[in-house]
């Protein structure tokens, strides 16, 4: 999407994802608890929303509880069910002000019934909001997010509703859980780290990479513009070279 701003044209991205790293890290830097980088955290999820529905990203995907972090420590673990708990109860209705739905994505069956209820009802609470989507990603993966799309192609063979010759790559992306929207254009990841964890493998194979240091607590309003007038700045050819890129744009 292009949009132009102070005169100058520049280009925004549809959907931006993020992986939220760094909050333990700030909070041990500080001698407080693990939770207390959590708890801080939340004031950056608001700055990046407010930086991205101004831009006019249509979408943003944060990465807030993969698979793999069941593996933390109980209590740590405990006290992230809570404040996403709180965060829900709390956060819906300024969704709702603000025109936007929120969506949530991963397998919830291990969480706790509460909590589920939650979930679904603050997505029904805001399903009606057109201005902008918010997109949490909690007790997800990437491998899992293609496994569950293969094991319903395969329900559909099995079914014979489908052959193997009709699955393509296009109707695999529509079984994902993020199908019905625009695959990222940016992908995010604060902390300092350099990898993107199992998080939306598929959807991240044409997606441009910005790492930053900063810790997540950190990456707030003056840091999001950064990012995206860094991927602004960026030539995206998706296999072509950049001549063919410069000629469409003349064209």
């Amino acid at each position: 999407m292009e949009k132009s701003k102070n005169g100058l044209a520049e280009v925004v991205p549809r959907h931006v994802a993020i992986i939220m790293d760094g909050n333990n890290r700030w909070a041990k830097k500080r001698f407080m608890p693990g939770v207390a980088g959590h708890k801080a955290g939340v004031d950056a999820v608001r700055a990046v929303i407010e930086v991205c529905a101004e831009a006019g990203v249509e979408v943003l995907t944060l990465f807030a509880f993969s698979s793999e972090n069941w593996q933390r420590p109980a209590e740590e673990v405990g006290a992230l069910m809570e404040l996403f708990l709180a965060a829900l109860r709390r956060e819906t209705k300024k969704l709702n002000e603000n025109g936007i739905s929120l969506r949530i994505i991963g397998d919830r069956a291990r969480f706790h019934p509460d909590l589920q209820t939650a979930m679904r009802d603050a997505e029904a609470q805001t399903a009606g909001n057109k201005r902008f989507v918010l997109q949490i990603a909690a007790n997800y993966g990437g491998q899992w997010d293609i496994a569950q799309a293969a094991q319903r192609l395969a329900r559909e063979v099995q079914g014979g509703h489908l052959q193997p010759a009709d699955i393509t790559p296009q109707l695999l992306q529509s079984c994902l859980a993020t199908g019905d929207l625009p695959l990222p254009d940016l992908c995010i990841r604060t902390g300092g780290e350099h990898r993107i964890s199992n998080f939306l493998l598929w959807q991240l194979a044409y997606s441009e990479l910005y790492f930053s240091d900063l810790f997540w607590p950190d990456f707030k309003h003056d840091a999001m513009r950064k990012a995206l007038a860094d991927f602004s700045k960026r030539q995206r050819r998706f296999g072509r070279t950049s001549e063919q890129i410069e000629a469409e744009a003349k064209a």
